[in-house]
């Protein structure tokens, strides 16, 4: 059942619902952050792949693009893994609540921006008006953020791909969950190779999630984008506080 809500929701925020089930692992099953990190990973990845699937369907993903951040993310996620490995978990556990906070406060900020009535709002660009380099720049930020953090490398890069290069939201999510996924293989290998992922909880919830992403897919893209980036900003919002509460 935790694995169909965490994949509800990582399908609506496009975000794989791993930041959420690593708080709920620390909390429930007394997890480190190291391995409530990497048990996440396991749920993780079936989701990505199939909440990407589903954005495709609803507008085409430029894996060209999404390939040269994945190019940029994979050796950055392994450094990020090895960082984060050997970080104190009760440090690591604070350093995440506030990378969370962070963009909560940001997505704050932007809904109530872009919901303010006869505001003017910039035109919105496409991928294909930009270099492939730029997306392998934004790919190892990606990949550094999801390596010390097991997953968030998505959620780090979109505020950058709608401010910086004028992206829609759900393409934004698109976009940066497709260029994460090798990312994830190497962050989940990482992790596992170090004893800190727990297959017989981690499977279950991928099993659970997957069902539920088509759903939240398809509410991403019915809601207005102010209301998509306030559900964002609070989702995170409350990963903080159950971050803390561990803590």
């Amino acid at each position: 059942m935790s694995g169909a809500l965490i994949g509800f929701a990582g399908g609506v925020l496009g975000i794989g619902g791993g930041l959420l089930a690593i708080p709920l692992l620390g909390l429930v099953l007394n997890m480190d952050q190291q391995a409530a990190q990497g048990t996440a990973l396991i749920m993780v990845l079936p989701a990505v792949l199939m909440t990407v699937r589903k954005y495709n369907q609803k507008a085409r993903i430029n894996f060209r693009a999404a390939a040269a951040g994945a190019a940029g993310s994979i050796v950055f996620t392994w450094i990020g893994a090895q960082i984060a490995l050997g970080i104190d978990p009760a440090l690591l556990r604070r350093v995440y609540a506030i990378f969370v906070l962070c963009i909560a406060l940001f997505y704050f900020y932007q809904s109530r921006r872009s919901g303010q009535a006869g505001k003017p709002q910039k035109p919105r660009r496409a991928v294909e008006d930009f270099h492939k380099g730029w997306f392998a720049l934004i790919g190892t930020i990606a990949g550094l953020a999801g390596g010390i953090f097991g997953v968030g490398g998505s959620v780090l890069v979109v505020p950058i791909l709608t401010t910086v290069f004028r992206l829609t939201q759900t393409g934004a999510q698109a976009l940066a969950l497709t260029m994460v996924i090798p990312g994830t293989f190497v962050a989940l290998f990482a992790y596992a190779a170090h004893g800190q992922a727990d297959w017989v909880v981690g499977v279950p919830m991928a099993l659970g999630s997957i069902f539920f992403v088509p759903y939240g897919v398809r509410l991403a893209y019915a809601l207005p984008e102010p209301r998509l980036k306030l559900a964002f900003a609070c989702m995170l919002l409350v990963i903080m506080v159950l971050l803390l509460i561990k803590a």
